[in-house]
């Protein structure tokens, strides 16, 4: 997503001319976009996009189970201990 963010800035800074970056070859503007696509497919191909959706599903499965153990448990803690 960083990357996508610098190369639309970039973008935008050499369509209107703004600082060094108005010198610049379109390549070296593009170069965050192409990085960006290496990124996502390495991403998608090696499963890290599927590991990270899968931590997030889990964290909130376990935050849905804290809340309803607390709902049904009056005397239920947090800390763990043992009356």
């Amino acid at each position: 997503m960083y990357l996508l963010v610098l190369g639309l800035l970039l973008l935008g800074m050499k369509y209107l001319a703004l600082g060094p970056v108005a010198q610049w070859s379109w390549w070296l503007v593009f170069v965050p976009f192409l990085l960006a696509v290496v990124w996502w497919t390495w991403a998608d191909y090696s499963g890290y996009t599927k590991r990270k959706a899968m931590e997030r599903e889990d964290k909130r499965r376990d935050q849905r189970r804290e809340r309803t153990k607390q709902a049904l448990d009056a005397n239920y803690h947090d800390s763990g201990k043992k009356r």
